[in-house]
């Protein structure tokens, strides 16, 4: 096992940590779940870097990162839907998308035993996602129009990302055909 699949496991462990903290009754609960969400994301970014600067890229990596990524994310879109700061419709499309996504990796690992690596869009989708919960998670009071704004923008990106990556899963099969 190497650093950077640790760091995906210890994202994992990270997941329940979220809610656990984010229903605190405590007047810095919020801030404590966007601090346990930050090392998260801190960590899924670490791995990353770790794993192609040392070359550790591997299976389990390419399996762990994405799924450490997902869980958390879908945990801080429930809890903040069960808040009631989004609509309830938003964690109808992200379940979707990511269904369609492991649906697809299942599908691609079984092909060609492997899955397709992260690229620049998943990446800024990962990102603007963030950066959207986090702001949703601190500032609950925004206008129910602005955070549903806000989430349909984040969803948005993680949608052309999925597009992104049926292209890339298109291009492979292809390839795999022609040799």
């Amino acid at each position: 096992m190497n650093i950077p699949n640790l760091l995906s496991l210890f994202r994992l462990l990270l997941v329940p940590v979220f809610p656990a903290v984010f229903f605190l009754p405590h007047p810095n609960g919020r801030l404590w779940a966007v601090l346990v969400y930050l090392a998260a994301f801190l960590t899924d970014i670490a791995d990353g870097w770790i794993a192609r600067r040392f070359n550790q890229i591997t299976r389990l990596g390419r399996v762990l990162d994405p799924l450490a990524d997902k869980l958390m994310t879908f945990t801080v879109i429930i809890c903040i839907t069960l808040e009631e700061i989004i609509p309830f419709w938003a964690v109808v499309v992200f379940f979707c998308k990511e269904l369609a996504m492991a649906i697809g990796g299942l599908v691609m690992y079984r092909t060609i035993h492997d899955v397709i690596s992260a690229n620049w869009l998943g990446k800024t989708a990962t990102g603007a996602f963030f950066v959207v919960c986090v702001l949703l998670v601190l500032f609950p009071a925004i206008p129910r129009p602005w955070a549903t704004g806000l989430i349909s923008f984040a969803l948005a990106l993680t949608i052309a990302a999925f597009f992104s990556y049926l292209v890339q899963f298109y291009r492979v099969l292809q390839q795999r055909k022609s040799a």
